[in-house]
């Protein structure tokens, strides 16, 4: 078993991934099945996933990589428990969505695109979230918070701990 896998995944993941694999083996067109499996049981692909991915299904490791940074849904880094997105369309950002998205990297220490140390938030911006009479909004997971203040974030922030 690769060490790289054992690093970052239990023993229990890694045969997880590896019936995920089997089951898909020498079956034409399973690339993107076998990563929306291996995404939802890993939650996440890195490096070392791929690669056992390509060899499991004998196809070139650039194929796996390219499909899995082709597709948003596909991530080679750890996520948070749960996703927290900014608006910075026109109307968010012209009513503070800019100062919210400031306050939240601040708060929790990490830029857009970054998953907090304890895997608890992944924050994220967004160009429109289509709720613009709330602007400034933000979304944890599915639930839209309109009208934010940059004093009212961390409470809202805060019922998902």
């Amino acid at each position: 078993m690769s060490e790289d896998l054992l690093k970052e995944f239990s023993p229990e993941q890694v045969a997880k991934l590896d019936a995920i694999i089997d089951k898909f083996r020498g079956k034409p067109g399973s690339l993107i099945p076998v990563l929306e499996e291996a995404q939802v049981a890993l939650e996440f692909i890195p490096m070392a996933v791929q690669k056992r991915i390509a060899a499991g299904l004998n196809i070139p490791l650039a194929q796996v990589y390219g499909v899995v940074t082709f597709y948003s849904f596909f991530t080679m880094t750890p996520r948070g428990k749960h996703t927290v997105r900014v608006c910075l369309g026109t109307a968010c950002y012209v009513r503070g969505g800019k100062t919210i998205a400031e306050s939240l990297e601040k708060e929790f220490g990490i830029k857009e695109g970054e998953t907090t140390p304890d895997r608890m938030f992944t924050y994220e911006s967004v160009r429109c979230l289509g709720a613009c009479g709330l602007a400034p909004v933000i979304v944890i997971d599915e639930n839209v918070h309109g009208k934010q203040k940059p004093a009212k974030l961390k409470e809202v922030v805060g019922q998902y701990n």
